[in-house]
């Protein structure tokens, strides 16, 4: 992966909200990013550790081009604007569209015909473990399943990144942990690079190559760890030393 050309270069990015006034400047704007700077390769991923205010959120937005950057610059190695798969907190599906209509929304915003559409969508719906379910309304889901489809609606149209914000943060412990293993097999499948924010040390150090985190607000990058654990993950590597040593390490630095 290093020796790769960087899919994505961060350089001194920083973030400040303006005020009602409009002032953008600190201490009358409020200041979310400071100044931060980091490389993320291709088929890497990328895991945001921080406390709740650290500007996690905000750093995705201004990935996927929905903010602009109050300073700093935002660099792909792609010669066209890259595509883009977003994850939120909650699936956010249309309660009248069926699974496989709300997995094929993209492809059909984009334009492509239906029976393309239809079969790129079952195709997704295999990826992610909901063959059987197509025809079911959101409804009819758990949570967990909702968010599979969340997350194959944002690979449909087959983003050159794909971003994650606390995808599981709404599931129940078990779920969540379950969610862990799927979404670890999904990018063993699809070898996409993620960048997936979380409060979570358990599940960055299951998902990630590396994990960044960030400090109180205005969020720095305080400590960058590479994760080396054998691929794929099973459950029962949270349990090895190694682990542990790592999650000790990133407690320390966000406590």
């Amino acid at each position: 992966m290093t020796n790769t050309k960087p899919a994505l270069t961060v350089k001194d990015l920083s973030v400040v909200f303006p005020e009602s006034n409009g002032q953008v400047s600190p201490p009358t704007g409020l200041d979310v990013l400071d100044r931060i700077s980091f490389q993320v390769h291709p088929r890497e991923f990328i895991c945001f550790l921080g406390p709740s205010g650290s500007g996690k959120t905000t750093l995705l937005k201004v990935l996927a081009g929905l903010i602009q950057p109050t300073a700093g610059h935002v660099n792909f190695m792609y010669h066209h604007r890259p595509k883009i798969g977003m994850v939120f907190q909650q699936a956010s599906l249309m309660p009248w569209r069926t699974v496989i209509e709300n997995i094929k929304l993209p492809l059909e915003l984009e334009g492509v015909g239906n029976i393309k559409a239809h079969n790129k969508a079952r195709e997704m719906i295999r990826l992610v473990g909901l063959k059987g379910f197509e025809d079911s309304l959101p409804r009819d889901l758990s949570g967990g399943m909702a968010q599979r489809v969340g997350i194959a609606r944002a690979l449909i149209h087959d983003p050159d990144l794909l971003l994650l914000d606390e995808p599981f943060a709404s599931l129940d412990a078990l779920t969540r942990e379950r969610m862990w293993t799927e979404l670890s097999r999904i990018w063993q499948a699809k070898q996409k690079t993620v960048i997936m924010v979380t409060h979570s040390i358990n599940e960055s150090l299951f998902l990630a190559d590396r994990v960044l985190v960030l400090t109180q607000r205005p969020g720095k990058i305080k400590m960058d760890v590479k994760v080396e654990l054998p691929r794929p993950r099973k459950d029962d590597i949270r349990y090895t030393p190694y682990f542990g040593k790592l999650a000790r390490k990133l407690r320390e630095a966000i406590e």
